[in-house]
Parts: structure tokens; sequence; C-alpha cells
């Protein structure tokens, strides 16, 4: 029997397995595929250490009324699936309200602002340091009302949290990214995020740096999780692996895992789309068209083109309207080129309705684990919670454990009988 088994090698879940065997243990990390090829493959590939508050459900009326209407394609949903999402949609914009949102984010910013510091090393031992970016990122403005408005939103994030920020006006940010053809209001920019030119293959990387250690990978069915004994087992193509603990790091895929054990776990799934271009021009940095929805971030496949947010079903087909919308926008920014011939991705963000992961022990089952609800910042933050996590399987307690333990968050975790 080994220690620990960990389920989901996104990460999140690559990441607790690094951290709880430098701490000793012996691990055991399984994965239906491998090492980062499910969300952590296609997403922005941002270490968003500037990311102090959660993303909210807005409070005020124009910015829902363009969400209602299809008029952002920040946001879009299907409305048929409306009341069922209504519940934990309820939920998430009552933790937006603004008091509740400044206590969140009182515990986030704790988590976000070390996450570059958590990730350097893993970066540096791995041999990925060739795929990481430290000049930042920056939203830029077509109008010059909603640069003003982020400006000041800017400044107020600086002074709250202590994160870097700039500002470009439109004769600087010309001059910085002459890529861009057509004059823009101007660019707030974010200094203290790093970016990755392949999230998936750094998730790979920091997987064989775990198996170099020692550590076992193996694939198989984390779904078929069961309590053995005093421990746990899980099904795997080398047969049954048991362990005395077993982490659930599985994304969006852990409600319907846990549902097994009796724990419900409100979750709405953002689902986000990417397309690479074979662009024939060179970006100084990645950039949000933030009045578009349209992130555009330099890959090793080429000029990434990911999206904002489709409220789904977690079985809904896959359905690219805010990436054609977002190609359509990016055209006229900057020349992109053949479209590099993929199938389309697609992946699912596990969003959590008061905003905050779950780290700590399940309720009700000894031995058991959570380690998820990263929301949009799984990549970000897979590092920092994994020794969160592991602080607290030491008998650890702090003002951040309690706020993320399971047993706290009433809401989020209902237990049935």
């Amino acid at each position: 029997m080994t220690e620990i088994i960990v389920l989901g090698a996104g990460m999140v879940g690559v990441s607790a397995a690094l951290e709880l065997q430098a701490r000793g243990h012996r691990v055991v990390l399984v994965d239906r595929r491998g090492a980062g090829e499910e969300t952590s493959y296609g997403n922005a590939g941002f270490i968003q250490a500037e990311a102090a508050e959660p993303h909210p459900i807005p409070h005020d009326p124009m910015t829902l009324l363009s969400y209602a209407f299809g008029r952002s394609n920040d946001v879009v949903y299907d409305p048929k699936y409306l009341p069922a999402l209504a519940p934990v949609l309820w939920r998430y914009f009552r933790a937006s309200a603004p008091k509740r949102h400044r206590a969140i984010s009182k515990i986030y910013a704790q988590l976000t602002r070390r996450s570059t510091a958590d990730h350097a090393p893993l970066i540096a031992a791995a041999g990925a340091e060739a795929l990481i970016r430290r000049n930042g990122y920056a939203d830029v403005y077509r109008s010059a009302h909603r640069f003003e408005a982020a400006a000041r939103r800017a400044e107020a994030l600086a002074r709250d949290y202590g994160v870097s920020a700039g500002i470009e006006d439109s004769a600087a940010l010309a001059k910085a990214e002459p890529a861009i053809r057509v004059p823009l209001a101007g660019a707030v920019l974010w200094h203290d995020c790093w970016t990755c030119a392949d999230p998936g293959a750094l998730t790979a990387a920091y997987a064989a740096l775990f198996e170099r250690r020692g550590g076992t990978f193996v694939r198989g069915d984390a779904l078929s999780l069961r309590q053995a004994g005093a421990g746990w087992s899980v099904e795997t193509a080398r047969g049954l692996v048991t362990g005395e603990k077993a982490v659930v790091a599985l994304g969006p895929w852990s409600p319907e895992l846990l549902a097994r054990f009796g724990y419900g776990i409100q979750m709405l799934w953002k689902r986000g789309y990417h397309g690479h271009f074979d662009s024939p021009v060179r970006l100084a940095r990645p950039f949000l068209d933030a009045e578009n929805g349209i992130l555009l971030t330099p890959m090793r496949k080429g000029l990434r083109l990911a999206t904002g947010a489709a409220l789904v079903q977690p079985t809904d087909p896959s359905d690219p309207v805010q990436l054609r919308r977002g190609i359509a926008a990016a055209s006229g920014l900057v020349p992109l080129g053949a479209r590099v011939e993929e199938p389309q991705w697609f992946g699912n963000r596990p969003c959590l309705p008061d905003m905050l992961p779950l780290v700590g022990p399940a309720p009700n089952h000894a031995g058991l684990w959570f380690d998820f609800g990263h929301g949009h910042q799984g990549f970000t933050l897979g590092p920092t919670t994994a020794e969160l996590l592991a602080e607290r399987m030491e008998g650890a307690r702090s003002e951040v454990l309690d706020a993320l333990d399971p047993a706290h968050r009433k809401g989020t975790v209902s237990l049935r009988s």
C-alpha cells in the first residue's frame, strides 16, 4: 500500500503530488490521460500573481443586461439551462456583493500573490525555464471611457493589494506593440504576471520531475475510487492501487466522483475555447482585447486566441461562438495569418460560488482530501494549494487554511446521509 493517491494530473494534481513527495510521502499519481492533457493543456498559460480578486458576477445593471441580451463576448449561455444553473448562479451572485467579495479577496490575494514564487523552484527543477516569460501582459482598450475606468481600477488594486500595474496611453501602446494596426485608447499593464508558451508542456514537465524523483504516474480511472478497509483504492492500468489517503484533484470532474460519497458540490462550469494562428508578427507580450473578450498570447503552436466564459453543462457539445466572435475582432487588430489545423479544443473551469478553492479533509471520510475548485486560476495556484494541502495534512491551521477547508464551506459543500 502506498501512502497517498493523487487523482488528477492537471497542474493542481501534479503540483500536489510533487509537494507531498517532497515532504517524504510515497505518492501515486493517477489520471485517465497524460499529464496536462485536459484543462491545463489549453488555458492562457498565465501565472497571475497580480490576480488579487477572483472574478465576481457584476452587480451593476448595465453589465448584467449586456450579459442577458448577449451583447458581451465575455460571457455566453444557453437560456434553456438557466433553471439548472440558477441555484449556483444565485450563490455566486450573493458572494459577489461588494462586502462579501472584499472578504473573499482578502484570502484570495494571499494565494495569488505567492504564485510565481511557488512555481519558480519547480520551473527550475523541471528544466522548463525556456517556456516562461516574465514581462507581464496588457489589457488593451479601444474606447477612452473603458480605458479610464480600467486605469482607475488598476490604481485601486495597486493601492489595496500591492500589485504592480502600469498605464500606457495610445502613443505609448503603439510604440510598445507595433503589430497592432489600429489606434487604441490605451492599455493597463500587469507586471507581476508570468506567462507560459505551452501550459500543457509545463504541467508535463512537472509530472516528469515527479517521476524522476521516484514517484509513480499511472493511467487509471479516477472515478473508480473506493474505500478499501482503512484506506482507498483505484483501478489503474497496472491493477488495483491502494493508499492510506486519496486526494481529489479532478477539477470539473470532482463533483461527479464525490457525489458517490454523499457530497454535493455546488460548481459552475465556465467553458473556454482556443484556436492557434500562424501569425506573421511577434507580439511584445500577451494582451487581452478587453472589449471583445479575446486573449491573444504567443504559444509554441502559434498565436493562441482564448475566450472568456461559456456557462454550460458538463456534457454540452462544443459551440465556439465566442472564439468566432473573438477571431473577427482580433483580425482587425493584428495580422492573424492562417489558422492552424487542429481539433477544436475546449476546457471547463471549475468555479465554486464562493470563488475559493476547496483544500482540506473531506468532512465525513477519514483519509479523503479535496484540492479542486480553482476557477480561472488552477494553472496559477497549483503549487500554492499543494503546499497548503500538505501543511493541512501535517496538522497546520491558519486563517487561509480555515477559509479553504471543506468543513467550513456550507452551501458550496453539502452533506447527504
